[in-house]
């Protein structure tokens, strides 16, 4: 990826120093570190409101009552990792983290899940079907807040930044259905494939 983006950026330089045009990069590399820095600074803001809500609704026992609510599903979804496992309450932290739309907080939780879905693997080449399923899973992730997208919108001056709430709800329901389906279907086909052999 490193060799990507250096690549990217050579090829840049170089086509901009052909062109005559070396200082619209650099006024492009100056401006977009200072909007950088501008969008991180009011996210900054969103996230530690939601994450002070995720406290308060922990506190209050909501996350313990949606974690509660999503067992059922986690188990159905990762049949081979035990209920009383590190792994199920690290994937169901995960998938509570991504309903809420707190990506950056729902990715260290996917990290942890995947290494402890590690130690469960017998073979640690190749990526069991649970791995498998964390990473649709999470790629897709249900999401019925999308905080951070909120709070892009805001800083982006939205007049109504919480209008991409349903169509958000719409596209990752559509997007987790179609995960869930195409991981069983290539599970499915993967089971069929070893009975062969």
């Amino acid at each position: 990826m490193d060799v990507i983006w250096f690549g990217l950026f050579m090829t840049g330089i170089i086509v901009a120093a052909a062109t005559g045009r070396v200082e619209a990069v650099t006024e492009g590399v100056l401006t977009g570190a200072k909007d950088g820095v501008l969008v991180s600074f009011g996210l900054i803001s969103v996230i530690a409101f939601w994450l002070g809500m995720m406290k308060i609704a922990e506190q209050a026992g909501l996350v313990q009552s949606l974690a509660k609510l999503l067992r059922p599903l986690a188990r159905w979804l990762y049949p081979s990792v035990p209920s009383d496992h590190p792994a199920m309450g690290s994937l169901i932290a995960n998938m509570s983290a991504n309903i809420l739309g707190l990506g950056n907080a729902a990715t260290p939780l996917g990290l942890k899940a995947m290494r402890e879905l590690q130690d469960l693997n017998g073979n640690r080449a190749t990526a069991s079907a649970a791995m498998c399923t964390l990473l649709a899973m999470n790629t897709a992730s249900l999401t019925v807040i999308p905080a951070t997208m909120i709070g892009l919108r805001m800083e982006f001056h939205s007049r109504a930044p919480a209008d991409i709430v349903g169509s958000t709800i719409l596209a990752t329901v559509i997007a987790t259905a179609a995960a869930i389906m195409l991981d069983r279907f290539f599970r499915r086909r993967s089971m069929g494939g070893k009975a062969r052999t």
